[in-house]
């Protein structure tokens, strides 16, 4: 019984507790509702809040966009305004710039009309004193003819005749003074009579050339030279360093390349291969060197045989052997080591003759154009680097300079350099030494008729005879036989003065009337 009220009182006390509990949690509940519903109010108010900020700030932006846009519209309004009022002013004035040449064009026109005028009327009037003047010379010479006793033609002649009377007598004075001046300096002429029969002296060779043609037995060898798919060909190229050039020239091929040297080693070779008849590769390495060390043996004895015959010393066997390339060196047809031979020759008897140093003319004039033998492979002129070479191989600074200024680019500072200069003139100036290019002798004939047309009344010039004659016809109205003969005088002495030739040119004045009527 009593576990029964125990047990009783015990569901009554969970009912109890139960029913405190959901009251409690009900309220929990509905505080915790409570306070969310509130925190939403809270959010939802500042959301309001904070969009209305939002709001006037962006219309705030907004107007000061709209401001600032219509700030900018407003001043590029005004400078499109300011733009458009300048440009209207330009072409207002030049509508007035327009406006005033075209009234200045017609006042222009107006006064050409008014002179136009008055200069017919002053044509004519000057036509009438012309005529005039012409007739009142024509009086006057008819007066002069009476009076004198002799007619115009007969006055001229005697004024010829005296002008060349007092001409000889001017040019017999001049003779005269001439050679009083002669007696006076007899040492000094003697001395130059001296350069001039240096200036003769006489060497036992002509123009020499390059020769980069060989001929060929037949035109079969042209095939055999190019090898099957041109190997031999260009074994023989690769060897020498040179180009072979083969064309529809019939039985020749040609040889190009800068290096004399290589080029005499190449014609040697091909020239031994084609007498061997065995041309191919290997034959033709075999062939060049052994061309190539006979080239070398014979360039060393040739510089040795220049420096032997000069009676000169001391040379740098390196400057020998560069000397002796020269051989196969040439300048306007002139073989340059011989050239050199000359120059050193030249060089020296002139030093004997004022006596100064006589080896060291030699040496120098030897020396001068040692550049040549490398110009082709040294970047320069051949002064400078013929005085380079001289230097580093030992000369003094007396054979540097004469090398370095023997075409008048520096002051020598010795006489032989000086001397070198003139020997190196004369040797290249001599008669046949140097071929003229056909680019000098057509310039010469084109500056000989430019020449003879510069005179008034000529009308046509012919240069013939290879430039040592040039005829001249001239019109016969505007120049008689008076002006014809002093024409031809003129112009000789205009080419003595202007022009270098070798020889003399002959200078003929053709003047011819002719008058031409038709029988009908």
């Amino acid at each position: 019984m009593i576990n029964m009220v125990y047990l009783l009182a015990s569901v009554v006390a969970g009912v109890v507790v139960g029913l405190i509990m959901s009251l409690i949690y009900r309220n929990a509940l509905k505080t915790q509702r409570d306070s969310i519903n509130n925190e939403k109010k809270k959010i939802i108010d500042e959301t309001l809040k904070e969009a209305e900020s939002i709001k006037k700030e962006a219309s705030l932006e907004a107007k000061d966009i709209v401001y600032q846009a219509k700030t900018e519209a407003e001043k590029e309004l005004r400078e499109r305004k300011t733009e458009l009022n300048h440009l209207e002013k330009r072409l207002r004035q030049k509508e007035e710039s327009i406006e005033r040449k075209f009234d200045i064009i017609d006042k222009r026109e107006h006064d050409l009309g008014r002179r136009e005028k008055e200069y017919s009327g002053k044509e004519r009037s000057q036509q009438e004193k012309e005529n005039k003047y012409n007739q009142l010379l024509t009086d006057q010479t008819a007066i002069l003819e009476k009076l004198s006793g002799i007619t115009s033609e007969e006055a001229k002649q005697e004024i010829l005749r005296r002008t060349e009377e007092e001409a000889k007598f001017e040019v017999a004075k001049l003779i005269k003074r001439i050679e009083d001046e002669a007696k006076e300096n007899a040492d000094r002429k003697a001395k130059e009579i001296m350069g001039s029969a240096i200036q003769r002296y006489a060497s036992d060779y002509v123009a020499d050339a390059t020769v980069t043609a060989v001929s060929l037995p037949n035109d079969e060898m042209k095939g055999r030279i190019i090898g099957r798919e041109g190997r031999n060909i260009r074994a023989l190229e690769a060897a020498t360093g040179v180009d072979l050039i083969v064309d529809d020239t019939p039985e020749m091929v040609t040889l190009s390349a800068f290096d004399p040297v290589r080029r005499e080693v190449a014609r040697l070779s091909l020239e031994r291969l084609i007498a061997d008849g065995r041309i191919h590769p290997t034959r033709i390495e075999e062939i060049v060197e052994k061309v190539r060390k006979e080239v070398d043996i014979n360039v060393r004895e040739e510089g040795e045989k220049a420096v032997f015959d000069l009676g000169l010393s001391g040379i740098h066997p390196e400057l020998v052997k560069t000397l002796g390339r020269l051989k196969y060196r040439t300048s306007y047809g002139q073989n340059m080591l011989q050239h050199s031979r000359e120059v050193a020759y030249i060089a020296g008897m002139m030093a004997g003759e004022i006596g100064v140093d006589t080896k060291l003319a030699k040496r120098s004039g030897l020396l001068h154009d040692i550049g040549k033998a490398v110009d082709h492979e040294i970047e320069g002129t051949h002064q400078e680097i013929g005085a380079n070479l001289a230097r580093k191989y030992g000369e003094n600074n007396k054979v540097v300079n004469a090398v370095l200024v023997h075409h008048g680019e520096g002051e020598p500072i010795t006489v032989e350099a000086a001397l070198v200069a003139a020997a190196d003139a004369l040797s290249a100036a001599r008669p046949g030494v140097r071929r003229e290019s056909i680019e000098h002798y057509l310039k010469r004939l084109e500056t000989l008729e430019k020449m003879a047309l510069s005179f008034k009344g000529v009308e046509k010039c012919y240069a013939i005879q290879a430039g040592r004659e040039i005829r001249i016809i001239v019109k016969p109205e505007d120049v008689n036989d008076e002006m014809s003969s002093m024409m031809a005088r003129d112009l000789s002495k205009k080419i003595e003065a202007e022009m270098s030739y070798p020889g003399q040119i002959k200078v003929t004045v053709i003047r011819e009337a002719r008058y031409v009527e038709y029988a009908k």
